[in-house]
């Protein structure tokens, strides 16, 4: 071989090792390639699989959850097994290699990873929570013939708390799915059935929480006594209503009768003032130990009960063990588990007619001295009838659910250890001095001295602002109050002191509180600026503003509110209970790490 020629065959051979490489390369990539649009259209079949599971589960869940409050067992247990087999269809089209690989895969992997937490919620639920539900008898909590089976409640507290826990768990998985990177039909159903589930949730939450407290409550250790107050929401105080009659319950082993009643007009007033706490003090002055009317003139339940017993202890001698609070529309949710009752003297009330009854015809038929005593007899008579008459046990705790979740109903006990148990629960009343997700407060108290609060309508719509430097947020709060009462024709135990001028006029003060660790920057009164009084509660900002309302007109309070530091974009409202509910509107936004 010449010196020429070798040059040649070095470069002949590099070509082929070049060829060669190439060839294998591309014969790895095909075998590559055809593994990925494989793995793809397995992901794919199996996807659509999964998908229609998936929408056929989450609505059997969604009508099971339904079935379940309703308490229609026959048509719940046929829907169990049709949820089961859809559920676990799902699950196991969601949990293959090659959906874990998809789940790897850009722009579609958050979509089949949400696909596989819904599908997996889902099953627990249907595998866990359902059949122990449906197997459980309700009716333990329930009572019979005046009194309530304690020791048959204290046997299934064990199962009720272990089905709240799933359930509890399964509404945070699914409230955990970025819902916003679902298909649309994926995200509708998700949306509805979290919708159910949080009724769901307030059922087994009820249920629980009975199980565990009424036994010591209802004298399962001893007897105890607490005050039954009526909240007057004519009259609207931060809570729902002023303080208006009370009754003296009696409980022992499970059966409880009504004692002696009483009005807050027949406690006087008090002076020198019990003790108020500072804060609320430098807001609203001695009123709250004043006045027993004036106890809840801070939406803190806590403080207003503590008052209350105290008056009621020193004006009548009786020291009770807590304070139950309702108002008349937790009656009307009562009733439609009990059926019409009559008070003594023959006045029926029914479920659809029980507020405009008390906070309307009471004052118009009724003498002044009348309508307390008949206060006090409403609220024994339905609850009396709770406990003497067969109710449906998944009726009356969705009843219940309905007043906690609306703070109708509130509780406080004067045992520390009973309070802690429940003391950051709804029905607790307790205003927190921290906050997963900003809250903003809107408490409302009469300043007409008046019973005009039956025909306030209320509009609240909370917007979540842009993200701030210094890490916190601005909400923006627009409150709407509208008057449909009269100009003429009421009479004097409605108009009051009628401290607005005309007599007819609502003045209601709106206190605005910040969420805890924020600020309430600015406030104006149909879009100019209006003064404010200002205080601090509970680590919470307060501007009170005096809003009055002519009959048939509307006035709005704009406020904007700084949060702590925070990067959710999510806000709560925490509002005045009243008698016509509110209609409410809370805007989100992304969150400041999107």
């Amino acid at each position: 071989m010449t010196e020429s020629e070798r040059p040649t065959r070095r470069r002949s051979r590099s070509r082929r090792r070049r060829r060669a490489r190439l060839r294998r390369a591309l014969l790895s990539a095909l075998v590559v390639g055809s593994l990925l649009l494989a793995a793809g259209g397995w992901v794919g079949f199996r996807g659509w699989q999964a998908r229609a599971h998936l929408l056929n589960a989450a609505g059997l869940a969604r009508e099971l959850s339904a079935l379940v409050v309703g308490g229609d067992t026959d048509r719940a247990l046929r829907t169990l097994a049709a949820l089961q087999e859809q559920s676990r269809a799902a699950r196991a089209a969601t949990s293959d290699p090659s959906w874990r690989l998809g789940r790897r895969t850009p722009m579609v992997g958050d979509n089949l990873d949400a696909i596989r937490q819904i599908a997996a919620a889902i099953d627990d639920l249907a595998r866990q929570a359902f059949p122990t539900l449906l197997r459980m008898d309700l009716t333990s909590l329930v009572p019979t013939g005046g009194r309530l089976d304690l020791a048959r409640l204290s046997g299934v507290s064990a199962e009720l708390t272990r089905v709240n826990e799933s359930v509890q768990g399964t509404r945070r998985d699914l409230a955990a799915v970025p819902a916003d990177s679902l298909v649309d039909k994926v995200r509708q159903a998700l949306v509805d059935l979290r919708g159910e589930i949080d009724r769901l949730a307030g059922l087994t939450t009820a249920a629980d929480q009975g199980a565990r407290l009424l036994p010591p409550l209802l004298g399962a250790n001893g007897p105890r006594r607490y005050l039954l107050v009526s909240q007057n929401s004519a009259e609207l105080r931060a809570t729902g209503g002023m303080f208006g009659a009370y009754a003296v319950i009696e409980a022992k082993n499970g059966a409880v009768k009504m004692g002696k009643q009483g009005s807050s007009s027949s406690l006087g007033f008090f002076n020198p003032p019990l003790k108020v706490p500072a804060e609320t003090r430098a807001i609203w002055t001695d009123l709250p130990g004043i006045y027993p009317a004036d106890v809840n003139l801070s939406p803190h339940f806590p403080t207003a009960a503590t008052l209350y017993r105290e008056m009621v202890r020193r004006k009548t001698g009786t020291t009770v063990d807590g304070v139950l609070a309702v108002d008349p529309v937790v009656l009307s949710y009562l009733l439609k588990a009990t059926g019409p009752v009559l008070v003594p003297g023959g006045v029926p009330l029914a479920s659809e007619k029980v507020v405009q009854t008390l906070l309307n015809d009471s004052y118009r038929q009724l003498e002044v001295e009348q309508q307390d005593e008949f206060f006090a007899a409403s609220a024994a008579a339905v609850f009396d009838a709770f406990f003497k008459k067969n109710v449906n046990p998944r009726v009356l705790l969705s009843a219940f659910d309905r007043a906690i979740t609306e703070r109708r109903i509130l509780f406080w006990s004067a045992r520390p250890e009973e309070q802690r148990t429940f003391g950051g629960s709804r029905m607790a009343g307790t205003l927190p001095e921290q906050d997963t997700v900003p809250t903003v407060g809107v408490f409302l108290n009469d300043g007409s001295g008046a019973k005009l609060g039956y025909y306030l309508r209320q509009t609240a719509n909370l917007t979540v602002g842009e993200c701030r430097s210094d890490g916190r947020r601005e909400l923006r709060l627009r409150v709407t109050l509208r008057s449909t009462a009269p100009k003429s024709g009421l009479t004097k135990s409605v108009l009051g002191l009628g401290m607005a001028g005309d007599p007819y006029t609502v003045r209601t003060l709106v206190s605005i509180f910040s969420p805890a660790g924020g600020a309430v920057l600015e406030a104006r009164l149909d879009g100019a600026e209006t003064a404010v009084g200002s205080g601090t509660e509970r680590r919470r900002q307060v501007a009170t503003a005096s809003v009055d309302v002519a009959p048939g007109a509307e006035k709005t309070l704009e406020a904007t509110v700084l949060t702590a530091k925070t990067g959710v974009g999510q806000a709560e409202l925490w509002l005045t209970p009243t008698a016509s509910p509110w209609t409410t509107q809370v805007h989100s936004a992304p969150s400041c790490d999107q």
